[in-house]
């Protein structure tokens, strides 16, 4: 069965090798990963800035370029969550794109629930060494119901999370958020990045790279370099 990977912005610029974890993981689970190349933006930053028009135009390109395949997998609560979650918003005025995008909707999942859910997969303990501790996405967590499924891969393979302190709690990134408000922003990922260091772990994994980049900065401008901040699909890959 053919998977169309959205890889999302954020992954496409800044982590690809990310990207590249999450291809392994999928074919490796039996499926076929294709990557459409005129991908872009799934349209959540103008969608929470208030700018409808832009927002459906990337919901309807997205919609030609997935709705062909299968699967849609997406590495990022947040994209998932643009997509299962608010799509349906923009084409509410519009029944044959309401009934296309229905169909799209049943086949997108966020990658652990379509590893878990999907895949059925049964990993093989890596050599990852030590504890971690985890943190949930927001938009995984409350508009896709990603909880159990990346705490089950990783006991797949041998990694025991320690939880953290608030661990649903949001890292203060929200995307365009983070730019209006930053100063809330700020005294929201230091506090996240307090219960991290407190969980005595040295790592932190999680689901969404918004999430990883805003932690991991708020971690190396306080002047922690040691705490590292690993994309679930890296860890359950080996790629790290």
């Amino acid at each position: 069965m053919r998977v169309g990977l959205f890889v999302t912005c954020l992954i496409d610029l800044m982590r690809p090798e990310i990207g590249f974890s999450v291809i392994k993981l999928t074919e490796g689970a039996g499926f076929e990963v294709m990557v459409p190349p005129a991908q872009t933006c799934c349209g959540q930053p103008a969608y929470n800035s208030g700018e409808r028009r832009i927002a459906r135009d990337l919901a309807e390109k997205t919609l030609r370029e997935f709705e062909q395949f299968d699967y849609v997998v997406v590495p990022s609560g947040s994209c998932g969550g643009m997509i299962r979650a608010h799509y349906g918003d923009l084409f509410a005025d519009d029944p044959e794109l309401m009934n296309r995008f229905g169909r799209l909707r049943a086949k997108v999942f966020e990658l652990t629930d379509f590893l878990v859910n999907v895949a059925k997969v049964q990993l093989q303990p890596g050599e990852f060494a030590g504890q971690v501790t985890y943190h949930d996405s927001c938009s995984g967590l409350r508009e896709l119901g990603v909880k159990a499924q990346p705490r089950a891969l990783l006991a797949q393979v041998g990694v025991t999370v320690n939880e953290m302190k608030d661990c649903e709690h949001c890292c203060g990134f929200g995307g365009t958020f983070a730019v209006k408000y930053g100063d809330i922003s700020t005294a929201i990922v230091d506090e996240k990045c307090a219960n991290i260091r407190a969980s005595g772990t040295g790592a932190v994994v999680l689901g969404d790279l918004g999430c990883m980049l805003n932690i991991e900065g708020r971690l190396r401008r306080t002047g922690d370099a040691t705490t590292r901040v690993l994309h679930i699909a890296q860890v359950l890959a080996g790629d790290v």
